[in-house]
């Protein structure tokens, strides 16, 4: 909410119940925002609660606001500075709500400085510790070692570690200095994820007299850095009576070379704050003055040998391990230079915070869930864009290699919000793989800056000591760009009214099959790097690390231009019991794809022409590809290497990234198949009819496929429009309105032609109908009443069937009548069943214009007259017009909206590769659950589809919809996920704008509104531009109820998909259906259904031949065939409309062989006996009514009585029928 500083004379200050009000629902509020972003201790719930939004408004109008005279409550005119901060708001911020937001969350994100008295005391104890250590004489670092084993503590050595013949000594010196560092002492600390502490670093330096010149090769400086930090450890475990705490090692993104110490204080009755600040101590060697010449430590330079590592190639530059010497040498200048510039810049401290919790939320931090390779300890690297974008960046460095433009400073006088949208543009604009970064330094490049060419990413900071990004992956950055992109789309492109500051800042954005649309489990415990080198492994610090970094390159050179970003995500680094000297990772990984739809599933990756056979180039082509690359020649006539992959239908060519994924991981890393897990598959075949089902339509060369069953209905519009010589009308147009010719129908269409239909069983004989409308032209031939109309049309039906029937060989064509339980008179119910010599099976219908205008002169005979002065009507006129109304509402619907609607959805097929496979699959989830149809209409489901792929606004220009396409799903794994997200969150009470492209519209063809009969209790309202009030596609439901119970069903399905994350889930029971909620449920015989092969999980034994003759086939089965029958769903409708006061119907419409019942809650209780009362009942046992005379008049709901209706109804379809106990 707003706030609102704003005043008017004469207007109340609100009661102060009322204020005390908004105070408790601003605090329930933070409760869900803080649980979104992550709570830092169980103890914070203690601390001082958090007023929200609301309650900062409220504060503000107490502190501001003069009392009037006694007795008035009129409040003064804001003052100049009010009104220049209301300005302010609306001029540096996106709006003044969006600054009471950020005001109200930065406090509650930041620790709480004035309760760390314990932490003080805890430092103050920690630096006397310290300060009074002992020195150590030099020893060799195995005798060095083994003295520190036998006190419990292991000293962290790295790679390549020492050996007996190691001819240097360790040795310890207290330290020179201590000194707090890190974002805790410059107040920009943000509280991390899932629970995780604030961090108070330490930085001691180790005295200089420790190092020699030669220690920065061969580890030699991280192997004393090692031990003192060795001795440090086994000092504190002694000192467990003054010094309270638990102690553990911890590596920075798992490099041994940057392990450090952490310290969990264990708090004491004196000071029970310590529990609230929540805070580990981390102690930081470091190293003042390097003794080593700058030159030396140069990222082009190699400081391993390959000697000593027992390596014969040659030597390569080591830039991780000359990054890793050069990060011990900043803490002391990072701090000054931090310190200084939230000195300087007002607004440094809160940007830095919005950035920090933006990047959380999204996964570039610490986390115990997936989290981006490569961001951890990065908070120097966000401070430093703040940096950059403040101070500018040196001149573009030359003999780089790398493009480069000097970025100008945009000064210090923005807000916070202002810097934080600077740096997303930064994030979203830069090419880190082509443009390098020298921030702005005092003194230049301390390096050349050619010596960075060895670096996939270059961001050197204030400093110019370090490349911050060294140790990211480009694939990573590109992810980081694609969420930056994504954001400042969603900055740009939202209303003012629409809240922008939850999805930035509060929502959850590390869901993986939300944020990928390709996801994979990998298990690196088996993992063979081809060809890599022991100093490629040493630079690295380790083989995990090293592995996962050639994992993540290799991808990203085989995908190239498939993907837009790829990620590999895990678990940030753990802290390790102090006996543990190295760091051990989770052996699982997984790898996140956003694949770029306009080149990820090419069919063929062209490489070298055959004229460079014997380059370099054909050798590393065929190096890396394998067995895959060949040489081919094309229909140019062109001859090249080509890796070609063989896909055999559009499920297996979606796949094609994870295909390259899969051989890639297996060539280069030795992963076979069980150890790369995808969920594609498993998707796939829940939109596939069983295997005997397909290979039953295989052997008889059925037509299949999208595509076909649009060639069938081109075709069947050619033999309308050759019809005109011989029909009283000409065929002005032919519109399709059915999913399978829009290509969102749940299953690929499918069909036989007639004679072959024969072979098929019963139940997997159903043969769906595809509507379509037949406009004829107008003519003064048609009659002026309805119910002429309607027999006109069964006239022209008649007459079509006949002429199609003789001009076609092979066609059937049947007049059928109404779907509806009630015949009416005056509504459209005819329609023709076509079927074609090939099988297809369209039901068409006539429409005639001229009904909606005989509609409305029933439903309103008097437009003139007000409204006010008409007369009611009673009687006959009264039920007329009720069917009117009835009649005018279908009309609309099926002649006016279905057309339009089919086009606006056809079109977002050709636009999105994804949208109608997730409208596929969503529509399969809405079945499974058994709502699709009965509750939930299929349009409505493709226009929430709609509205996902469509968040960023409507499509009205092309750069619109170009970024509509680039942040959309590209799968429909991910499509499906970011559905069920929308749909758990979804508040729908307040309806849905949904921005679907209805440019073939003009003014002219918008109907107007016509009156309908939508019932009260329909809760989902999806307003598009052609239906303001969204009730087109969801008056016959769902309700309040089903509404309710979708949102449930949609969270319990979100919790599976992120189980998929960790294997605690399946895809099968994403779609699983519980039946214990149901009062009862009525179990039907599947050898009677038409569509049970189309069921989850379906049983094939009920479609096993089961005569004497497995070939055996119907002599009349081509006479049978009836279009769209379905027995199981007709029922349904019926129990339905007989049972509608009494109890609430679901239904798998797919092939379910089960309705589940819930009762009417109000017929639950007793009460009085009425005729007509609208339900089975039964009087109340007399011992129940414990003899009150007004109580011997009740009845309730006669159970037994309904279930013997329901029996009788079914007759031979009805198994039986279970109530809840015995279920």
């Amino acid at each position: 909410m707003a706030l609102n500083l704003k005043r008017k004379r004469g207007a109340q200050v609100a009661p102060k119940a009322k204020r005390l009000h908004a105070d408790e629902d601003a605090i329930s509020h933070h409760s869900s925002a803080e649980e979104s972003m992550g709570s830092g201790s169980d103890q914070d719930a203690e601390e001082e609660a958090w007023d929200g939004i609301e309650g900062a408004a409220a504060h503000t109008h107490e502190t501001s606001a003069e009392a009037g005279p006694s007795g008035s409550h009129i409040m003064k005119p804001p003052t100049g500075e009010e009104l220049r901060k209301i300005k302010d708001a609306s001029e540096l911020f996106r709006s003044t709500s969006f600054k009471s937001q950020i005001d109200a969350m930065l406090p509650n994100v930041r620790p709480k400085y004035d309760k760390s008295q314990s932490l003080d005391a805890f430092l103050m104890s920690l630096h006397k510790l310290l300060m009074e250590l002992p020195a150590v004489a030099p020893q060799h670092p195995l005798h060095a070692s083994r003295t520190l084993s036998k006190k419990g503590i292991d000293v962290p050595y790295v790679r390549p570690f020492p050996t007996e013949e190691t001819n240097w000594k360790v040795s310890f010196e207290k330290p020179s200095e201590i000194m707090l560092a890190g974002s805790w002492i410059t107040k920009t600390a943000v509280k991390a994820k899932d629970s995780a502490p604030f961090t108070v670093d330490v930085a001691i330096e180790m005295p200089s007299s420790l190092f020699q010149e030669k220690d920065y090769l061969n580890g030699r400086v991280f192997q004393k850095r090692a031990y003192y930090l060795g001795v440090v450890a086994a000092a504190i475990a002694k000192a467990k009576s003054t010094l309270r705490c638990e102690l553990f090692y911890e590596s920075v993104s798992g490099d041994p070379r940057r392990t450090c110490l952490v310290l969990r204080p264990i708090p004491d009755d004196t000071h029970k704050s310590s529990s609230k600040a929540h805070t580990h101590v981390r102690i930081i060697p470091f190293i003042g003055e390097s003794p080593v010449p700058l030159q030396r430590l140069s990222p082009a330079r190699s400081n391993i040998r390959a000697a000593v590592l027992d390596d014969e190639s040659k030597e390569e530059p080591t830039p991780l391990y000359n990054t890793a010497y050069m990060l011990m040498t900043t803490p002391k200048a990072h701090l000054l230079h931090i310190h200084a510039l939230a000195k300087n810049v007002p607004s440094f401290a809160d940007a830095l915070t919005l950035l920090r919790v933006w990047a959380n939320q999204r996964g570039y931090g610490l986390g115990s869930r997936m989290c981006v390779r490569g961001f951890e300890g990065k908070g120097m690297w966000w401070a430093s864009i703040l940096d950059l974008i403040v101070n500018g960046e040196e001149p573009p460095p030359a003999g780089l290699g790398r493009k480069g433009t000097k970025r100008k400073p945009l000064g210090k006088g923005l807000s916070s919000y202002q810097l934080f949208k600077a740096a997303l543009d930064f994030l979203a604009r830069h090419n880190f793989g082509d443009e390098a970064v020298f921030v702005k330094s005092r003194d230049g490049h301390r390096f050349p800056p050619s010596s960075y060419s060895s670096h996939e990413a270059v961001f050197v900071d204030a400093t110019s000591s370090v490349n911050l990004l060294a140790d990211v992956p480009l694939a990573s950055l590109d992810t980081l760009r694609y969420d930056a992109q994504a954001t400042l789309e969603l900055l740009d492109h939202a209303l003012l009214s629409e809240d922008a500051f939850a999805p930035l800042f509060l929502r959850e954005h590390r869901d993986l099959f939300a944020r990928f649309d390709v996801v994979a489990r990998v298990d690196l415990s088996s993992v063979e790097m081809r060809a890599v080198s022991a100093q490629h492994v040493a630079d690295h610090g380790s083989a995990y690390n090293a592995a996962v970094a050639q994992l993540v390159s290799t991808l990203h050179r085989g995908l190239g231009d498939r993907a837009k970003a790829i990620a590999v995500l895990h678990a940030s680094s753990d802290v390790r019991p102090t006996s543990q000297a190295l760091p051990t990772q989770s052996s699982i990984v997984h790898i996140g794809i956003i694949l770029d739809s306009d080149h990820a599933f090419r069919l063929v990756d062209h490489g070298p022409p055959a004229e460079e056979q014997e380059s370099e180039r054909t050798r590393q082509f065929r190096e890396f590809w394998g067995d895959k690359a060949e040489l081919r020649r094309f229909k140019d006539g062109s001859i090249a290497e080509s890796v070609v992959w063989d896909v055999k239908n559009a499920d297996e060519r979606a796949r094609i990234p994870a295909m390259i994924m899969r051989h890639l991981l297996a060539r280069h890393f030795g992963l076979g198949a069980d150890a790369v897990q995808t969920w594609q598959t498993e998707f796939d075949t829940l939109l596939k009819l069983p295997d005997p089902i397909s290979s039953l339509y295989q052997a008889s060369s059925a037509s299949v496929g999208f595509k076909s069953a649009l060639s069938a209905f081109d075709a069947l519009v050619k033999h309308f429009r050759a019809l005109d010589d011989q029909f009283p009308l000409a065929v002005l147009n032919v519109s399709p309105v059915s999913p399978a010719l829009r290509y969102t129908d749940v299953f690929v269409p499918a069909t036989l032609a007639i004679p072959s239909r024969s072979a098929l069983p019963k139940s997997v004989s159903y043969l769906p109908a595809m509507e379509i409308i037949i406009e004829f032209e107008k003519s003064a031939r048609w009659p002026d009443d309805l119910r002429a109309i309607q027999k006109m049309k069964l006239a022209l039906f008649e007459r079509l069937a006949s002429i199609l029937m003789s001009a076609v060989k092979g066609l059937q064509a049947t007049v059928v009548l109404g779907e509806r339980t009630e015949r009416t008179e005056i509504e459209d119910e005819a329609a023709l069943d076509i079927i074609t010599a090939d099988g297809w099976a369209f039901r068409a219908r006539i429409w005639h214009d001229r009904e909606a205008t005989l509609l409305d002169r029933i439903i309103n005979d008097q437009p003139h007259v007000p409204k006010a002065l008409r007369q009611a009507k009673t009687g006959e006129d009264a039920r007329e017009r009720q069917l009117a109304l009835h009649a005018r509402e279908l009309y609309t619907r099926r002649f006016i909206h279905a057309p339009r609607h089919h086009r606006a959805i056809a079109a977002l097929y050709h636009r999105l590769p994804a949208f109608a496979n997730t409208v596929r699959l969503t529509k399969r989830w809405f079945a499974a659950h058994w709502l699709l149809r009965g509750h939930v209409s299929e349009e409505a489901v493709e226009l929430l589809c709609a509205h996902v792929f469509l968040r960023t606004g409507p499509p009205l220009t092309a750069d619109v919809a170009t970024n509509a396409r680039t942040f959309a799903p590209g799968s429909k794994e991910r499509g499906f996920a970011q559905v069920i997200e929308f749909l758990k969150d979804w508040e729908w009470a307040e309806g849905l704008d949904i921005m679907l492209d209805n440019a073939d519209q003009t003014a002219g063809d918008s109907p107007t509104a016509a009156p309908t009969i939508t019932s009260k209790d329909v809760a989902w309202s999806l307003r598009t531009s052609f239906d303001p009030r969204g009730h087109m596609w969801t008056s016959s439901g769902p309700n309040a109820v089903v509404a309710r119970r979708v949102t449930t069903i949609a969270k319990a399905t979100w919790e599976c998909l992120n189980g998929l994350e960790n294997g605690t889930s399946s895809v099968k029971a994403i779609f699983h259906h519980p039946t214990d909620h149901y009062d009862f449920v009525i179990e039907l015989n599947p050898a009677l259904s038409t569509r049970y092969h189309q069921k989850l999980d379906a049983d094939t034994s009920v479609w096993a031949p089961k005569g004497k003759y497995a070939n055996a086939i119907a002599r009349d089965a081509a006479a049978s065939i009836m279009p769209s029958f379905d027995p199981f769903g007709m029922f349904y409708g019926d129990l339905a409309h007989v049972y509608a006061d009494t109890v609430l119907l679901f239904h798998d419409s797919l092939g379910g062989d089960r309705i589940g019942a819930v009762w009417q809650p109000n017929l639950r209780s007793a009460r009085p006996f009425r005729a007509l009362g609208g339900f089975s009942s039964i009087p109340v046992q007399k011992d129940a009514a414990k003899g009150k005379e007004k109580d011997k008049g009740l009845v309730v709901l006669n159970e037994s009585a309904l279930f013997a209706e329901i029996q009788r109804l079914g007759s031979t379809l009805v198994a039986r029928i279970a109530p809840r106990d015995t279920q």
